[in-house]
C-alpha cells in the first residue's frame, strides 16, 4: 500500500499507471493500493491526468486499481501532486512513498494435479469427481486416491456451473395442520410445530439416517418444515427455482397435498411412506400391517384374552395399517371385537388413551400402541393404576426407538428400520438425480418384533 501524508488538510495522490506492465490477476507479485482521504478533492486535483475510471471514483480507499478485463494494474511510478487546502501550497515533489507488498495468494491443488497424480486424463478425473457414471471402478479408485493425496477440493460454485447441480437436497417434514392439531399454534410461526417434530425420536432417526447416507456423496440436506399452506408454498417455490437437486419428503398425514405438488414441479423426489393417492413418485415404506399382526400373534401366544389398541392418528396411513393388521390377526384367532382409542403419537396422548381404555375395558390384559411414545404413556398410567406390567397388562409399542430400551420395564416393540429406510430414500433420490428418465420405484421393508420385558 502506498501512503502519502501531508501537514494538514486534504492530501491526494496521483499515479502514472504504466499500462505495459498489466498482468493477469494472481500472477502479480506486488499490487498497489491507494489511500485517499477525500475522493472529491482528489478528483479536482487530478482531473485530466489519470484514467477516467479513477476520476469516476472506481478506485476507492482500500481497493486495488484494475482494468475491465479483471487484470490488476501494477503501479510502477508515482508523481506526487498533492495540495494543502489550508495554505494552497504545492506538496513537495520528493514526498516519501512507502510500498507495501501484498502477499500472493497460495494456489491450492487443481484438477490437473489430481489427473497427473492419478495418471488419467483431466476429463476422466472430472467425471469421477462430479459423480458421473460410466467410469471404470479401478479408475474411480485411482482418482479418489489422488484427491486424498493432493488435498484437492472442487470449488462448489464452479462445480455447480459444470454439473448444473447445487449439491444439496431438500429434506421436508410436513403434514400437521395447525387448525386441527393441538400441538401446533398458528400464531407461533411454526415454533411449536418444530418442537413437536424434534421431540419425536422417530424424526431424529430419519434425519440422522439421511445425513449419514448423503455424506459420502458430498450432498447436504436443507431441512424445511411445511406445517401449513404458506410453508408448503415456500417449499414448492424453493424447489421449483432450482435451489435443491431433489426432495426427501416425510409426511405425517394421509391427505397432505405436498406430494402431488412435488410431482407437478417435476424435480426428483422420494417419500417416506406411500402416498394416500396413486402418484408417479418413488417411496420407501414399512409393511405396517405385518407389524400389527406380529404384536397380535405375540399376545395370543402369551395367552392374553382381552387385547386392546392405542392407534396413531387415523388420518395417517401407517397408523391405520398397524391397527388393521392387529385386528385382522386377532380376528383370525377368534377375537371379533378389539377396542381401540386414537392417539397422536405422543406420550400425553398415550396417557389419555390408556385412561379411556381402563374405563371402557377394566379387564384389559394386553395393549398394542401405535408407537413407542404412546406405549410409554400407557405404561405410566398402568403403574399409577396399580397394574403390573407385564404380569397384569402386557404392552407392545412400535418403532424400536431408544426410548424402548430406557422404559421400565424395557419395552417390547415392533422394530421399524428407520435408518436403513432413510438410506434407501437417499439411494433412490440420487439415482433419479443422476438419471431423471428412471422409472419411479417403491421399496418395502419388513418389520420385526423385539421382545423385552413389557410383554
Amino acid at each position: 500500500m502506498f501512503y502519502l501524508s501531508g501537514e494538514t488538510g486534504v492530501l491526494a495522490v496521483v499515479g502514472r499507471l504504466r499500462e505495459s506492465v498489466l498482468r493477469r490477476a494472481g500472477s502479480i507479485r506486488e499490487s498497489a493500493l491507494i489511500r485517499i482521504r477525500s475522493i472529491p478533492t482528489f478528483r479536482r486535483a487530478v482531473k485530466g491526468t489519470v484514467p477516467e475510471s479513477v476520476q469516476r471514483g472506481e478506485l476507492r480507499e482500500g481497493r486495488t486499481g484494475g482494468d475491465q478485463d479483471g487484470r490488476t494494474v501494477e503501479c510502477c511510478r508515482f508523481v506526487a501532486l498533492a495540495r494543502c487546502t489550508s495554505a494552497g501550497k504545492r506538496y513537495p515533489e520528493n514526498a516519501s512513498v512507502t510500498p507495501v507488498t501484498a502477499p500472493r495468494p497460495s494456489a491450492g491443488p487443481t484438477l490437473d494435479d489430481v489427473a497427473r497424480v492419478a495418471g488419467v486424463s483431466r476429463a476422466t478425473a472430472s467425471r469421477v469427481i462430479n459423480g458421473k457414471r460410466k467410469v471404470a471402478p479401478a479408475l474411480q479408485e485411482l482418482v479418489q486416491s489422488a484427491v486424498a493425496a493432493t488435498g484437492y477440493s472442487p470449488h462448489r460454485a464452479a462445480r455447480t456451473l459444470v454439473t448444473r447441480r447445487t449439491g444439496s437436497v431438500a429434506l421436508v417434514i410436513s403434514g400437521t395442520d395447525p387448525e386441527t392439531d393441538p400441538v401446533t399454534d398458528p400464531g407461533s410461526g411454526g415454533s411449536r410445530y418444530a418442537g413437536h417434530v424434534f421431540d419425536d425420536p422417530f424424526f431424529g432417526r430419519i434425519v440422522a439416517g439421511i445425513v449419514r447416507a448423503l455424506r459420502p456423496h458430498d450432498v447436504h440436506p436443507v431441512l424445511m418444515l411445511a406445517e401449513d399452506d404458506a410453508a408448503r408454498a415456500q417449499v414448492v417455490s424453493y424447489v421449483r427455482q432450482g435451489n435443491a437437486d431433489g426432495v426427501l419428503h416425510v409426511s405425517t398425514r394421509a391427505d397432505d397435498p405436498l406430494p402431488a405438488l412435488l410431482v407437478e414441479v417435476g424435480r426428483p423426489a422420494v417419500l417416506f411412506a406411500r402416498p394416500s393417492a396413486p402418484l408417479p413418485i418413488s417411496f420407501v415404506d414399512l409393511a405396517n400391517r405385518d407389524g400389527g399382526a406380529l404384536a397380535a400373534e405375540h399376545f395370543v401366544a402369551d395367552g392374553r384374552t382381552a387385547p386392546a389398541a392405542i392407534s396413531g392418528p387415523l388420518g395417517v396411513l401407517a397408523a391405520n395399517d398397524r391397527l388393521a393388521g392387529f385386528r385382522d390377526a386377532l380376528a383370525r384367532r377368534g377375537h371379533a371385537y378389539v377396542p381401540s382409542v386414537e392417539g397422536n403419537f405422543t406420550i400425553e396422548s398415550g396417557d389419555a388413551a390408556m385412561r379411556a381404555l381402563l374405563e371402557q375395558v377394566p379387564g384389559v390384559d394386553a395393549v398394542f400402541a401405535g408407537n413407542d411414545l404412546m406405549a410409554q404413556g400407557a405404561i405410566d398410567v398402568l403403574h399409577e393404576a396399580g397394574r403390573r406390567v407385564p404380569e397384569d397388562v402386557a404392552v407392545i409399542g412400535f418403532d424400536d426407538t431408544a426410548l424402548a430400551q430406557r422404559a421400565r420395564p424395557a419395552l417390547t416393540t415392533v422394530r421399524q428400520p428407520v435408518e436403513e429406510m432413510a438410506g434407501e430414500m437417499v439411494r433412490l433420490l440420487l439415482e433419479r438425480i443422476e438419471d431423471p428418465t428412471l422409472a419411479v420405484r417403491s421399496v418395502l421393508f419388513e418389520p420385526a418384533l423385539v421382545v423385552r420385558g413389557s410383554a
